[in-house]
């Protein structure tokens, strides 16, 4: 599988995306060709510039009706009526879907009534299409995505000045890790965070990948402060597609009962916490004691340690990071005598019977417990050949 990673360490905008992609190796003028299509008057060009000594490439949209508004309705029209592929077609069409429903959430009015300001500029038109066809012509068949830097202070829009992240860029961003490092401007744009909202699978570290290309795409400053460019990372995804930096919080517990301690399990489970142990451990004044651990995505780590302090008696913890390494699997379903069980098989060919499935069977019929895991693994086998 090809994947891209779109590393936003200076913050996302759409002419950012699309020259990272070309730069990466997406091919210039099929991009040009492809959004000449479009209708929009404009012409296209691509520049080799330097930010911060950085090689980059730098997507300019010139001419065109920059300053018409559009509603949502009229701009699909145009993207269905291009030359794009059907792929980049239905992703463009994704992303100003998902950029309309923050419009039309942010002022309050109907999806269909938004007026598209900024974003219904030929240029933003131009770098969604872009960015689909860029990802297209790579061969792109999964997006993943880092933090975002988001910059700070305010920004002048149609609407006034507005604090940064404007009020869509946050909208589109929620459920996303973001931050603002740097110098107090946008960094990240309605158009940028769009993108990276709609077609990103999951926002974090690189994923495990054979890297075979980078790019850097230009912002429109060369700030003295850091290169104003967003990193793609191009390749083919590797034998563990689950590798992660995890957050591992823990505390030392010596006075709670074991009936809160697993309450507490059950509640960081149900909240998402990839993994939780209870291992028993000898403390201070040799006492004896539990070593509560949770594994969590980076993403949860606030919320699952606010959770241990609510749940248990500890009054502090640790929180270290990690990387995690799961291999490759999938489920399978099987049919035994007494009834279907899944099977988790994986990317090695080791497989094993889901328990409560095989638990769910074993309560129903009466019969073993063993004896229902092995009908599933005989199933499996027989399936298999």
């Amino acid at each position: 599988m090809k994947l891209c990673y779109l590393d936003a360490f200076s913050g996302i905008a759409g002419d950012m995306t699309v020259g990272a992609l070309a730069d990466a190796g997406a091919p210039c003028e099929a991009i040009e060709e492809g959004l000449r299509s479009l209708g929009t008057g404009a012409a296209f060009r691509f520049e080799r510039v330097k930010r911060r000594g950085l090689s980059a490439l730098k997507f300019h949209v010139e001419g065109g009706e920059q300053k018409a508004h559009r509603h949502l309705p009229q701009i699909l029209r145009m993207i269905d009526g291009s030359a794009l592929p059907a792929r980049a077609k239905h992703d463009a069409r994704r992303v100003f879907e998902k950029l309309g429903e923050a419009e039309a959430r942010v002022h309050n009015v109907p999806i269909e009534k938004v007026h598209f300001h900024e974003v219904g500029a030929v240029d933003s038109i131009a770098d969604i299409a872009g960015a689909c066809l860029a990802l297209e012509l790579l061969g792109v068949e999964r997006v993943h995505c880092s933090a975002i830097n988001t910059g700070s202070g305010t920004v002048e829009t149609e609407h006034g000045v507005l604090p940064v992240p404007a009020p869509a860029t946050a909208a589109l961003l929620e459920g996303a890790p973001v931050y603002a490092r740097g110098p107090e401007m946008e960094l990240t744009t309605p158009t940028g965070a769009a993108i990276a909202a709609t077609l990103a699978a999951g926002f974090g570290p690189p994923p495990a990948m054979r890297l075979q290309a980078s790019g850097f795409g230009a912002g429109s400053r060369d700030l003295p402060q850091e290169a104003n460019v967003l990193r793609v990372l191009i390749g083919e995804a590797g034998g563990a597609p689950e590798a992660l930096t995890v957050a591992l919080i823990e505390a030392n517990i010596d006075d709670s009962t074991p009936q809160v301690l697993g309450y507490a399990m059950e509640r960081l489970l149900a909240a998402g916490a990839l993994d939780v142990t209870l291992q028993p451990v000898y403390m201070k004044k040799n006492r004896p004691g539990t070593l509560l651990s949770v594994v969590a995505k980076p993403e949860d780590q606030e919320r699952l340690a606010a959770l241990v302090l609510a749940e248990t008696s500890t009054l502090g913890l640790r929180i270290h990071h990690a990387e995690r390494r799961v291999q490759e699997r999938s489920i399978v379903e099987v049919e035994t005598p007494h009834g279907k069980v899944r099977v988790k098989v994986s990317g090695s060919g080791a497989f094993a019977p889901e328990y409560e499935d095989c638990r769910a069977l074993a309560l129903a019929s009466g019969a073993p417990l063993q004896q229902i895991a092995a009908e599933a693994a005989r199933a499996y086998l027989a399936n298999r050949k």
